[in-house]
């Protein structure tokens, strides 16, 4: 049993679920959520703070500040409230009441902005906040999870070599784009790895990050009101588009059998499900990353009020929507990228 005397010092990183009898496909769920923050975000917060800290940028007077939906907001509370920084975090009202709540019993500053940006979302209004109180106070210094290369390095180093180790034979892996740090760090691990494996990222309708129209998203984690910085598609085989519909139903056959997951984890199986269904999974080795878990999410995705009012009565019905793919999709199963 370990012992740590910092919060950031503990993440069972090494836990799949296999997710086969549950959705009768082939498919390994690797399980973030096991850690003092809840969530994946905490490897791209520890590796993005240290970095600051290592270049000076980040020194006892500075105020932290960062955008974000929810889990990031968390785990730069966890990290703050250990190192005695000042943390606020910027979200808005999509953001679970829980996570704001434990955002400031860490400790930290929450704003929470109402207006939205020209997408329709309200990441561009969250952004232009931090950027005002960057200007006027040089005590507050932004990571920007957007662009800091830290993001992705973070998932180069950890998440995706504990894919690597577990699964040697690994052929697809699906991942959630958000801010496109988890994809891309992983999905540049395993551009140069021994063998080639397809790269599927799993985004909401809605979301912009990969083109197409904006929507309406109620569902923090995934999906983005512009495209990310980080993203370079050229390290992506595959798009496919979940509604959230579907991210619902999903999280809510899974907790049928016990497993609680939040809605990015929703999102990203019910994209591998979809894909895995259309396609040959003899001796397929798949794998999706479960970012966070579903106890912040009791008051929305698993609240059935909530659920009616935004997506009507029949949302939990079993027969799910179909998920988009993009024109890097087909029906049948491409031939595969030969990596270098």
């Amino acid at each position: 049993m370990p012992v740590i005397s910092a919060p950031q010092d503990f993440n069972e990183d090494g836990l799949f679920v296999d997710l086969e009898s549950i959705f009768g496909c082939p498919l390994y769920l690797k399980c973030e959520g096991f850690n003092f923050a809840g969530s994946i975000k905490l490897k791209a917060a520890n590796e993005m703070v240290e970095s600051a800290e290592r270049d000076g940028v980040l020194t006892p007077r500075s105020i932290l500040v960062e955008s974000s939906s929810g889990n990031l907001g968390v785990a730069l509370s966890m990290i703050a409230a250990s190192k005695g920084y000042r943390f606020l975090c910027v979200t808005d009202s999509r953001c679970n009441l829980s996570t704001r709540l434990l955002m400031e019993a860490l400790g930290s500053q929450v704003h929470v902005v109402a207006d939205l940006d020209e997408n329709g979302g309200f990441l561009g209004t969250r952004i232009e906040y931090v950027r005002g109180l960057c200007e006027s106070d040089d005590r507050y210094v932004w990571l920007s999870q957007y662009t800091n290369p830290g993001n992705w390095r973070a998932h180069h180093r950890t998440t995706a070599p504990e894919i690597a180790a577990h699964f040697p034979r690994l052929d697809v892996l699906f991942v959630g784009a958000g801010t496109a740090g988890t994809l891309m760090g992983c999905a540049r691990y395993f551009r140069q790895w021994h063998r080639p494996v397809r790269i599927v990222a799993v985004d909401s309708v809605g979301s912009v990050a990969f083109g197409g129209k904006p929507g309406r998203r109620m569902i923090p984690g995934l999906g983005m009101s512009m495209r990310p910085p980080l993203l370079d598609e050229s390290f992506v085989d595959e798009v496919i588009r979940v509604e959230e519909a579907d991210t619902i139903r999903t999280c809510h056959r899974m907790a049928r059998r016990g497993f609680l997951f939040g809605g990015s984890t929703g999102t990203v199986v019910s994209g591998a499900t979809d894909w895995l269904a259309r396609h040959d999974t003899r001796g397929l080795i798949a794998v999706a990353i479960a970012p966070d878990l579903g106890e912040r999410y009791l008051d929305t995705i698993y609240q059935t009020n909530w659920l009616q009012d935004l997506y009507g009565d029949l949302v939990l019905d079993s027969a799910p929507l179909s998920t988009a793919p993009t024109d890097k999709s087909a029906s049948q199963e491409p031939e595969r990228r030969t990596r270098p």
